[in-house]
């Protein structure tokens, strides 16, 4: 395969590759990211080594370029999006702006050019909250952030291009991704990384929201599988094998750090925070996909590698919080 990776910087995107260079090594992989804040440019440097690796730092919003691009693959994997929902309470216009028009870009670019498959990646957000059972892929879209209700929207216009116009298109929905990579504004890497620095924790509201928790390789296993045994027209959604409640999150990481429960600092809730996120991955374990990381060895490994890498999100937390964040966002979650 020739697979053009959107958003191949970035933390799902970058581990992705990693998991492409690693079990395909006669596919070819080129990576358009445009490098904002989020990504990850020193593993970009590290993976020009790889003969079948290819870079090129562009924008999706940009179509004169990825119909450039589209001209030496055969394959798109969408990755890119603004996907942080804090910020997306903040500036909607910016999400909808990747999120939406960039999908629409590269979907019309793939189109064009004949791509023989189009995978967009979304979330198990696109569900909204669910009080009992697990989200299955036909069931009603209802999200609830401006950064959700981008990627529902994006779904939706890229379901439509298989409709209208035949493009093998089909999405993969995955519940919350944790691992390597992850920048420092989200929870997991956020909590994790407070705590090496003995700062406060901000848990938003009484602490008790659910999530489904996956670790990054086995999403990656997944959108490879769906890539090449998955039926164009479908939805997969990917889900852990974990439901926890942030505050048990939260103490798990602090108990495995040694550190003591009083750094936990409850802050107000943020405008419709959804209680519970969960999927119904039946799907695509028909196609042989299931979980291999126990959720406690993941969430160690996870941790060691952000203690073996503080260079990396020291440099991202100061970044981040100089340029990106105002005074309600720093005040939400107790930061200075």
């Amino acid at each position: 395969m020739k697979i053009l990776i959107t958003g191949g910087a970035g933390f799902i995107g970058i581990n992705f590759v990693h998991y492409i260079l690693a079990n395909h090594i006669n596919d070819l992989v080129i990576v358009l990211d445009i490098l904002n804040y989020s990504s990850n440019p020193e593993e970009i440097q590290q993976l020009k080594k790889y003969r079948n690796f290819e870079f090129i730092r562009g924008d999706i919003r940009n179509y004169d370029l990825i119909d450039k691009v589209a001209k030496k693959i055969n394959v798109i994997i969408n990755f890119a999006a603004e996907s942080h929902v804090d910020r997306s309470i903040m500036n909607p216009s910016a999400f909808f702006d990747t999120n939406v028009n960039g999908t629409i870009n590269l979907l019309s670019v793939a189109l064009k050019n004949k791509i023989d498959r189009f995978i967009q990646i979304s979330t198990d957000e696109v569900y909204g909250s669910i009080i009992k059972g697990r989200s299955k892929e036909k069931d009603t879209l209802n999200p609830t952030s401006p950064y959700s209700s981008s990627k529902a929207a994006a779904d939706l216009i890229a379901m439509s291009y298989y409709k209208t116009y035949g493009l093998p298109v089909i999405i993969t929905r995955s519940s919350n991704n944790f691992g390597p990579y992850q920048h420092p504004e989200k929870f997991i890497p956020l909590f994790i990384t407070n705590a090496l620095d003995n700062q406060k924790l901000p848990l938003y509201g009484d602490g008790k929201n659910i999530r489904n928790w996956i670790y990054v390789e086995d999403n990656c296993r997944g959108i490879d599988l769906v890539l090449r045994k998955g039926k164009p027209g479908e939805i997969y959604n990917i889900g852990g094998d974990v439901e926890m409640k942030n505050i048990d999150i939260v103490k798990y990481i602090l108990n495995i750090l040694g550190k003591n429960e009083d750094l936990i600092q409850y802050v107000d809730d943020r405008p419709a925070h959804d209680r519970r996120y969960a999927l119904d991955s039946g799907k695509i374990k028909k196609l042989g996909w299931k979980c291999r990381y126990n959720f406690e060895e993941a969430l160690k490994k996870t941790i060691d590698w952000y203690i073996e890498n503080k260079t990396w999100w020291q440099k991202r937390k100061n970044n981040l919080f100089k340029k990106y964040y105002n005074s309600w966002y720093k005040k939400q979650r107790g930061l200075k």
